[in-house]
C-alpha cells in the first residue's frame, strides 16, 4: 500500500479519531504508561484488532535501569519489567527484532508466521508462534530528529519508543488493523512519554535528593526558602581513617570501595523508614522523621544493629578477595530541624538544619575521644528501651558551641 494510500485509510477510519482523542487524553492526565497500555490494548480489542500480545519499550533515565518495559497479554493482562545498563550487548537483544530494526535503521517490521511453514530467525516470534501468535507488527519512533535508514546504536542515547503487536488471528492481522496502529502510535508514544516523564522525574529526584525530599520538591516545594520544621531522629554516619586510606588507593578502586559499602548502609537506612538527605565525603546524613513515624528512634538503632553485621560481613569479604576495607561510626541525635530548601537562585539543597543539627555534628566528633563507634544522645536514649537496645551511658561532656552538658551513650553487646 502507498503512503497516500495509507493516510486515505486513516481519514476514512472513525476508529483513529477516537483512540487518538482519548490517548491525547491519557497523555494530559500523566497516567502511568502500564496503564495506559493496558486499557490501549482492552480498547483496540473491542475495535476489533485481534490483538493476542503487545509489548513497548522506552528509555529510562535512571541509575540503574536503561529501560523499562511493559507486556500485554490477552489471557493474563500486564506486566513490567526493568532492564539494568549493561556494557555488552545482551545476548537475548541482541536476537531480537528490536535490535534488527534499530542496526538497520528501520521505523516499521512485520512478519507474518501464518504465511510460512519454516522457522523465523528470531527466537522470540518462533517461541510465540508455538503459542498461537499469526502475526508480528513493530514500530519505532525516536523522540528527536531521526531519518529512516540511519541505524541507531545505544551510544547514541537517542530516547525512544520501540513497540510490537502479535495477532493470533488466523489470518493474522488485517490491512485495516495495521492502519489503525500505525495512524495512533505517535499519539500512543505521547501519552506513554507523558506518563514515563512523571516516573522518570520521580526516579531522579529520589535518587539524587532521597525519597522523600524528592516526593516535595516534585510536590512543589521548590522555592528557596520553603521549610517546615519537623521533629526527626538525625544520623550522621561516617567512615573512619578515609582521609589515611584514600592516599594509599587509586581513585577508581576507593570510588568502588565508597559505593560497596554505601549501597548497604543506604539500603538499610531506607528499609527501616529513613531517608537519606545527602553525601557528604565520606559519610552521610540521614533523618527519620518522628511525625510519619512513632518509633523512629527505635528504626534507627534497628539499623545500627543490622548495619554492624552487615559491614562486617562485607568487610570480612572484601579482606579474603584482597580488597581494601572501611571501618565507620554513626551519630544518632533526635530534636526539631528545619526541613526544607536553602542555597542559591539556581542551585538548591534539600536538606535540614537547626540547632540540633550542629548537636549531632558535634556529637560525631565525639567518636575519636571516647573510642566508640556508635554515640547516642540522651534525646534518643530517653525515647527507647535501653536494655533492648544495650545502651549504657558514657558520660556527661560540654561539647563546643553547646550550652548544657550532654550525656552520650553507646551500644553494649556481650
Amino acid at each position: 500500500m502507498s503512503k497516500d494510500g495509507l493516510k486515505q485509510s486513516w481519514n476514512d477510519d472513525p476508529r483513529v479519531g477516537e483512540l487518538t482523542a482519548w490517548l491525547v487524553q491519557e497523555g494530559i492526565l500523566g497516567r502511568p504508561h502500564i496503564e495506559i497500555l493496558e486499557a490501549y490494548c482492552q480498547k483496540l480489542v473491542a475495535l476489533g484488532v485481534p490483538l493476542m500480545r503487545a509489548h513497548v519499550t522506552m528509555n529510562a533515565l535512571h541509575p540503574v535501569y536503561g529501560a523499562v518495559g511493559c507486556d500485554w497479554l490477552n489471557s493474563d493482562g500486564p506486566a513490567q519489567h526493568e532492564y539494568e545498563h549493561s556494557v555488552q550487548t545482551p545476548d537475548a537483544w541482541a536476537i531480537s527484532p528490536f535490535f534488527h530494526m534499530l542496526s538497520n535503521g528501520l521505523s516499521v517490521y512485520r512478519e507474518r508466521m501464518c504465511d510460512t511453514n519454516g522457522p523465523s530467525r528470531f527466537p522470540l516470534l518462533n517461541e510465540m508462534k508455538v503459542m498461537g501468535a499469526t502475526d508480528y507488527f513493530a514500530a519505532a519512533l525516536a523522540f528527536g530528529d531521526w531519518v529512516e535508514g540511519t541505524p541507531i546504536s545505544r551510544e547514541d542515547g537517542k530516547e525512544g519508543a520501540l513497540m510490537s503487536w502479535m495477532s493470533h488471528a488466523q489470518d493474522g492481522f488485517s490491512d485495516r488493523d495495521i492502519s489503525l496502529i500505525r495512524a495512533t502510535f505517535p499519539a500512543l508514544c505521547l501519552a506513554l512519554k507523558s506518563g514515563s516523564n512523571r516516573k522518570m522525574a520521580e526516579d531522579l529526584l529520589g535518587v539524587y535528593l532521597g525519597r522523600d525530599a524528592g516526593q516535595r520538591v516534585l510536590s512543589g516545594e521548590i522555592q528557596r526558602g520553603s521549610s517546615q520544621w519537623i521533629d526527626a531522629v538525625i544520623c550522621y554516619f561516617d567512615f573512619q581513617d578515609f582521609t589515611i586510606t584514600s592516599q594509599k588507593i587509586e581513585g577508581e578502586v576507593l570510588l568502588a570501595m565508597l559505593n560497596d559499602y554505601l549501597g548497604i548502609v543506604v539500603a538499610r537506612i531506607e528499609d527501616n523508614g529513613g531517608n537519606v538527605l545527602k553525601f557528604m565525603g565520606d559519610g552521610l546524613l540521614a533523618i527519620f522523621d518522628r511525625q510519619q513515624l512513632s518509633d523512629a528512634a527505635e528504626r534507627a538503632l534497628r539499623t545500627t544493629e543490622t548495619l554492624e553485621q552487615e559491614l562486617a560481613d562485607r568487610s570480612q569479604t572484601r579482606m579474603e578477595s584482597g580488597l581494601p576495607t572501611l571501618g565507620y561510626t554513626m551519630a544518632i541525635h533526635a530534636g526539631p530541624v528545619l526541613y526544607g530548601n536553602m542555597g542559591g537562585n539556581e542551585r538548591l539543597d534539600f536538606t535540614v538544619i537547626g540547632p540540633e543539627v550542629n548537636l549531632a555534628a558535634r556529637i560525631s566528633g565525639m567518636h575519636r575521644s571516647l573510642s566508640q563507634r556508635i554515640i547516642i544522645s540522651a534525646a534518643v536514649a530517653s525515647d527507647v528501651d535501653a536494655t533492648t537496645f544495650g545502651l549504657v551511658s558514657v558520660g556527661r561532656y560540654m561539647l563546643r558551641s553547646v550550652d548544657q552538658p550532654q550525656e552520650l551513650f553507646t551500644i553494649f553487646r556481650d
